[in-house]
């Protein structure tokens, strides 16, 4: 997290839906969508200061299902209608799940509980502040890379996230599991995120898909085993993989969906896990039926390359990738050879690509601000900005496309 910043809501200067690179949508449904062609500069709105928004309600999982429900009439780009409040509140509560992993995170050298979770799994949304979230967790999850530095005040994991499901009382259609991860703490984290290097997932046993390759970092944290921490054992991946088994085999019975949410590297490692579960058709519940898988991402950098990018949407992977147009970490790696201008030697192959739709914000100049374009904080607050009319519009770029832009057919 950033050190405190300016109120977000006093130098917003304005947010879009942007369609930059081709992907699905997110949504809360199984259904397959197209879009037009990727377009490397999206639009800005300017609008004026808007004044320090007004707390909102809470939001369960039972109104938050609605929150798609307001996105199905966006068939063309003329007409696009402003994105409804309903909706930006929806996305900022997946940004306050996400940040709950920053303030429940003890960050004191001397605690026994240092890098690790201040709560017990039973009070810790209550702990901080979340006691009407309309979810309870089931599993803490830790995570670190295959290296340890010398100097490192604890060697075991971190605590880097937790599994929630949500209640019975608020259900609507569908029972949703989340799963919410932190982003960079540690110096092995950091270190982590300058490893750029493609490598192949290798998810599938039977298939590992070598073409398919993503960030040699974000695939370390995600799949380095730790025997040693004392809160958890195994991979991140392991952790993860388990734990969803266990809760889409508790609820094979009902509707799931099954939600991923992140900030900055905690995106990479949601991402990483829906493609996971795609890929190997763990959120498939009988013949004919699946739980959708969706990611929603904040400040979150590119993770795989073009063909990670193509077989996250082949398996349906749904991403909303939310970003401040002028944060820098949404544009790592791959600076240079990305979706719009690929390697000449190796193509798709060996260029990083964003994967889903993004929701375009602009808020803070790097140069007047650089701690806070990345900060969750600043982000959940510019969703919440009550100016909805000029604040957010929905736009499209490029040729028209065959298929409507249709974010949710069948919202829960």
């Amino acid at each position: 997290m950033a050190a405190a910043c300016l109120p977000a809501s006093r130098c917003c200067a304005g947010v879009t839906v942007c369609r930059r690179v081709d992907a699905s949508a997110f949504a809360e449904a199984s259904n397959e969508m197209e879009f037009a062609p990727a377009v490397s500069v999206p639009r800005r709105i300017a609008v004026k200061n808007t004044p320090a928004p007004v707390p909102a309600k809470a939001t369960g999982p039972g109104q938050m299902m609605n929150v798609w429900k307001e996105m199905e009439d966006w068939e063309s780009v003329g007409a696009a209608p402003p994105l409804q409040p309903l909706l930006r509140e929806g996305i900022a509560r997946y940004g306050e799940l996400v940040a709950a992993c920053y303030k429940a995170l003890d960050l004191n050298p001397s605690s026994d509980r240092y890098l690790n979770c201040k709560y017990g799994k039973k009070s810790m949304l209550r702990g901080v502040g979340m006691a009407d979230s309309g979810y309870y967790v089931t599993k803490y999850v830790y995570a670190a890379p295959h290296f340890r530095l010398p100097i490192a005040a604890s060697n075991c994991s971190p605590w880097i996230g937790y599994v929630a499901v949500s209640f019975s009382d608020c259900l609507c259609l569908r029972r949703e599991i989340l799963v919410s991860f932190r982003g960079t703490v540690t110096g092995t984290e950091w270190i982590a995120n300058l490893m750029s290097s493609l490598e192949a997932a290798r998810f599938d046993p039977h298939d590992p898909r070598l073409d398919v390759k993503v960030a040699s970092g974000f695939l370390s944290l995600y799949t380095s085993g730790d025997s040693s921490t004392k809160f958890g054992s195994g991979s991140c991946r392991e952790q993860l993989l388990s734990e969803l088994s266990r809760l889409l085999c508790e609820y094979k019975g009902e509707e799931v969906s099954i939600t991923l949410a992140g900030h900055s590297m905690g995106s990479a490692l949601a991402l990483l896990l829906g493609y996971d579960i795609a890929e190997l058709g763990l959120n498939q519940l009988g013949r004919r039926r699946s739980a959708p898988v969706m990611v929603c991402s904040f400040g979150g950098p590119r993770v795989g390359n073009a063909e990670f990018k193509r077989r996250c949407e082949e398996l349906g992977v749904k991403v909303l990738r939310v970003v401040n147009v002028n944060d820098l970490v949404t544009k790592l790696p791959g600076v240079i050879f990305n979706e719009n201008f690929r390697n000449p030697v190796g193509g798709g192959r060996s260029s990083y690509a964003h994967v889903g739709v993004e929701l375009a914000l602009d808020f803070f100049e790097v140069q007047d601000y650089p701690a806070c374009v990345h900060d969750l904080d600043a982000y959940i607050r510019l969703l919440k900005c009550p100016d909805s009319d000029d604040m957010v519009r929905a736009k499209r770029k490029g040729a028209a496309s065959a298929a409507a832009f249709d974010i949710v057919k069948k919202a829960r």
